[in-house]
């Protein structure tokens, strides 16, 4: 497995700079995930320039990231095919710039974001919407030579390990893989005062179509009303040695990306990070740089 970040370096990915590439390196990152604004807008010096910026940093080209918003489930037919068309053409980007997968965000109802609740997103209608997309965009990912992987959460269509589970034998594609995420899916107290077995049934359920990881935090609010909030790796409730042990026996070239932080927080997050490693007795494998 290798160690990255994600969003460490903010902006598009043609925006990328060598001093910005260079300090998360300096701090101990070995991937680090590309965003893109516009999968139609790039020629092929700009893939070439990115591929030359990482080599020269040190660095592995991660994740690829469009800004697509949550319309893959949308009513709206023009909204929900110009999103997949997105899609198609990230898939097609991430094989040029031979990173290992491009995230297939599964969106919401909610027309203020795609990780918003919305009381639809959990219905059938949705979920084989979202089927349809996917199938759409896995038949071009697979003839480009690239992955999707496709994270999940309690407020959105996939809300499950189980739910997750049916959505990847619905689409049966081999193109489509799981972004291991954890924190997203928590969704009561007992899961959050009980988090190794929650934890075991994603792998056990999904480890067989695992790609990658993110890697963050969660703590339970002090209040009356039941709320969950992110924090700091280190000091919420996620035992990231028993993570990160399942990561290592499931999905051995995985990319584990620390995320939902501020860029200043990254190099106290990989420090904290690395304690769980040890723990665990992970050894992290060396990073290969872009061929340029």
């Amino acid at each position: 497995m290798l160690l990255g970040a994600a969003s460490r370096v903010r902006g598009d990915w043609k925006e990328l700079t060598p001093a910005a590439l260079a300090e998360a390196k300096a701090e101990g990152y070995d991937v680090l995930n590309i965003l893109v604004d516009d999968p139609w807008d790039y020629t092929d010096d700009d893939v070439a320039r990115a591929k030359r910026l990482f080599a020269d940093a040190g660095l592995v080209i991660g994740q690829t990231n469009g800004r697509y918003g949550g319309a893959l489930i949308s009513l709206n037919e023009a909204s929900r095919a110009h999103a997949i068309e997105f899609l198609k053409r990230m898939a097609g980007l991430t094989a040029k710039l031979g990173a290992p997968n491009t995230y297939l965000r599964p969106g919401s109802m909610n027309s203020e974001g795609g990780w918003l609740p919305h009381p639809e997103n959990r219905s059938p209608e949705v979920f084989d919407r979202l089927v349809d997309s996917a199938r759409q965009a896995c038949e071009t990912a697979e003839q480009e030579g690239a992955r999707l992987a496709t994270e999940g959460g309690v407020v959105c269509p996939v809300y499950s390990a189980r739910r997750m589970r049916d959505f990847f034998d619905a689409v049966g594609s081999k193109a489509l893989g799981f972004n291991q995420d954890p924190v997203n899916f928590v969704a009561s107290l007992d899961e959050a005062y009980d988090l190794e077995p929650f934890l075991q049934e994603f792998f056990d359920l999904l480890g067989d179509v695992t790609f990658g990881a993110h890697a963050k935090d969660f703590r339970i609010a002090n209040t009356l009303l039941v709320r969950f909030e992110e924090a700091e790796i280190g000091h919420g409730l996620i035992p990231h040695d028993f993570f990160l042990t399942q990561m290592q026996k499931h999905a051995p070239d995985a990319h584990v990306l620390i995320e939902h932080i501020p860029p200043n927080k990254f190099a106290n997050a990989i420090r904290e990070f690395k304690v769980y490693s040890d723990s665990a007795g992970i050894v992290w494998d060396e990073p290969k740089p872009p061929q340029v």
